[in-house]
């Protein structure tokens, strides 16, 4: 799927180039978009990633269950030992899911990323949805 999500994940692959990779998926762990940058080597298998990026949306929607407590999640940091695994919440639906290098760094990157938007999401013609499948 494209529009709106491509100029997303396009906005926040510009952020650091220290960001491998980047999806914005539904609070079911639909992927909308995603990219991967282009010198970036792929460290889990596509079910693997779909299994990772489903286990950060069940955890995110496990934290908002205490959110009138203790305030809405801004945002996840999980370091690995190859990389760092980043989740921002676009609005009450989307996720912003990224993967950056070990050493990237991850303050800079959420300040930015944290200012993302998801634009109006409009109606897309099965034509033009075909266009934008990655």
């Amino acid at each position: 799927m494209g529009f709106p999500y491509l100029d997303l994940i396009e906005k926040a692959l510009k952020i650091s180039p220290d960001i491998r990779f980047a999806t914005v998926c539904n609070m079911f762990g639909e992927v909308k978009h995603s990219k991967h940058r282009s010198n970036a080597k792929n460290l889990l298998t596509q079910r693997e990633s779909l299994k990772s990026l489903e286990s950060a949306t069940r955890a995110w929607s496990l934290r908002n269950e205490f959110a009138s407590k203790i305030g809405k999640g801004e945002f996840v940091i999980a370091q690995y030992g190859k990389i760092k695994r980043i989740v921002i919440p676009l609005d009450k639906d989307h996720l912003l899911y990224m993967t950056t290098t070990r050493n990237a760094d991850h303050n800079k990157i959420v300040k930015k990323a944290t200012k993302l938007k998801l634009g109006k999401i409009k109606k897309i013609t099965k034509s033009r949805e075909k266009l934008f499948i990655p």
